[in-house]
């Protein structure tokens, strides 16, 4: 791991370059403010760091979480749809069979029709 140039990346920022900072190790700093004040950084300068790292940090999670949100939902998708296509299965009579709930339905239906 290379050191970080911390003026550099101070100055990225004043650029508002945030690729820039990212790539001069924003995301690889482990967060210790006094590495960034030995640098000879201002207080001001420490601060927006620290807020835009943690900010990244906070984005990056979020992304993960929705990612693995989306996936999750597919996955169970997926799996209603095996569930759905074993339940309609054809019986050995040939026939659709339905699913406990379907055919719950459909037996209130037909006795309130005979009624």
């Amino acid at each position: 791991m290379t050191a970080i140039d911390w003026h550099r990346l101070a100055a990225a920022i004043a650029d508002d370059d945030l690729d820039s900072a990212i790539e001069l190790g924003l995301l690889r700093w482990n967060g210790d403010t006094r590495s960034l004040a030995a640098a000879g950084l201002a207080d001001a300068q420490i601060h927006l760091i620290t807020r835009l790292r943690d900010e990244r940090l906070t984005a990056l999670a979020a992304r993960e979480r929705y990612r693995n949100r989306q996936a999750r939902l597919s996955r169970q998708e997926a799996e209603r749809k095996q569930r759905q296509a074993q339940t309609l299965a054809t019986s050995s009579s040939g026939k659709p069979a339905l699913s406990g709930a379907a055919a719950a339905a459909l037996a209130r239906a037909l006795a309130k029709a005979k009624r």
